[in-house]
């Protein structure tokens, strides 16, 4: 009998290249008796199987007891009886419909695996026991009913064979449950994004994000920026990062615009955000309560409209330090008609002269009316400032020693992309 083994292990051990379409689970010549001594076999075989993958792989020691454990033992039962059935088959006969069963089930529990967050890993080792001791039951009653030694050869080369098929089917089915998985949680976390910029009630949000399974940070802040400078950008603000890249609400599709919402990044961070902007044009929020992150975004958005915004030099515009522009700009019609009001004296000269007189008093009042310093700001000589400020006692007289006409001018003077409305109506 050794000698009948050693035999077998020296032709399995060979290297023996098969063509693919060679490589068949059918045809192996086995005796009808042989065959009923393997097939005998399969229940005791399957059970010590799960005892050994449960005893050698750590992730299954408890998951097959009970009612699981039977389930188990009565599939690998199966798949090896349906296995065994065919290789004693002609050799032209279509191995699809029987072995389906068995690879259908791989495929199914490669896809179990991957919802229970469990990597391939495991499965595999559990495949490698799983084929060492279920050929070493296969083998034994081989070889013990006079099998020849060509004959056991070829048999183990099918039995790994179909072990292999079985993985591999396995393996495309976690495959597929993980890119399942990630484009369902892809378009949750989309929808939530959407959701918090629509400005949706809070347990519309909470629901939300707990079916994305997203946990929520303290604050979010909106960048806004283009689809094309996106790359990579979200993976380096953390988990929480929600990005939306199109049918962004108050932007036309044409804009090609995307907007991320960082999680906290806020005061002392708002540095690391910005250098991690560096080299985007990017329009950056305040940090608000997650679930208010919408004002954030409508405030980049607004940030579009701020002069420094068409500065091609300026890349990222953190709306944090433009707020006063931001204010004056809120309501742009009541800005227009204050500025109208403030300046009326100046609405019967030439818009040039109006313009130069408008920039002298807003330098005045922003240097509270030390001359050297107007001079410098408006690059004119101290003279020169003298005899605009004449003009303009001339013109408001003692309405620039009132508190509230210096209030109104002041901020009528700082609205950006203003400009003094003469006589006619025509500006400057």
């Amino acid at each position: 009998m050794d000698s009948r083994r050693e035999e077998v292990a020296r032709i399995c051990s060979e290297e023996t290249v098969i063509s693919e379409p060679e490589l068949r689970f059918t045809g192996l010549d086995l005796s009808e008796d042989v065959a009923s001594a393997l097939l005998a076999v399969l229940p005791s075989m399957a059970e010590r199987t799960v005892a050994a993958v449960t005893g050698e792989v750590p992730s299954y020691a408890g998951a097959f007891s009970g009612r699981m454990g039977a389930n188990i033992e009565n599939a690998v039962q199966m798949a090896l009886g349906g296995f065994l059935r065919l290789a004693v088959r002609a050799q032209d006969s279509d191995a699809t419909a029987t072995l389906s069963p068995a690879l259908d089930g791989a495929y199914e529990l490669g896809r179990g695996e991957a919802r229970q967050g469990r990597s391939m890993d495991a499965l595999l080792s559990a495949y490698r026991v799983g084929a060492r001791v279920a050929w070493r039951e296969l083998s034994s009653t081989a070889v013990g009913a006079g099998v020849p030694a060509d004959t056991v050869a070829r048999f183990a080369e099918l039995v790994f064979a179909f072990i292999d098929e079985l993985s591999a089917s396995s393996v495309a089915g976690h495959a597929d449950q993980l890119a399942t998985t990630g484009r369902v949680r892809e378009r949750y976390l989309e929808r939530l994004a959407r959701q918090l910029l629509d400005g949706e009630p809070a347990e519309v949000l909470h629901d939300s994000a707990d079916k994305a399974d997203w946990h929520s940070p303290a604050t979010l802040t909106a960048v806004v920026l283009a689809v094309s400078q996106t790359r990579g950008l979200a993976a380096r603000f953390g988990a929480s990062t929600l990005q939306l890249n199109e049918d962004l609400p108050g932007i036309s599709p044409s804009e090609s615009l995307a907007v991320l919402l960082v999680p906290d990044l806020d005061d002392r961070h708002r540095a690391q955000l910005r250098s991690a902007l560096q080299g985007r044009r990017a329009l950056v929020g305040p940090a608000r309560p997650w679930m208010l992150v919408r004002s954030s975004y409508q405030r980049a958005l607004r940030a579009r409209e701020l002069t420094v915004a068409g500065d091609a030099t300026v890349e990222v515009i953190d709306t944090d330090d433009h707020l006063v522009e931001l204010v004056l700009t809120a309501d742009r019609e009541a800005a227009d008609d204050l500025r109208r009001h403030a300046l009326a004296p100046l609405s019967g000269l030439r818009p040039n002269t109006a313009e130069r007189l408008a920039e002298t008093l807003r330098s005045w009042l922003l240097h509270r009316g030390q001359r050297e310093l107007v001079a410098a700001d408006l690059f004119v000589h101290p003279q020169t400032v003298r005899y605009r400020m004449t003009q303009l006692r001339e013109l408001f007289g003692d309405r620039l020693n009132d508190p509230k006409t210096v209030m109104e001018l002041t901020v009528a003077l700082s609205v950006p992309n203003a400009k003094v409305q003469s006589t006619d109506g025509a500006t400057d």
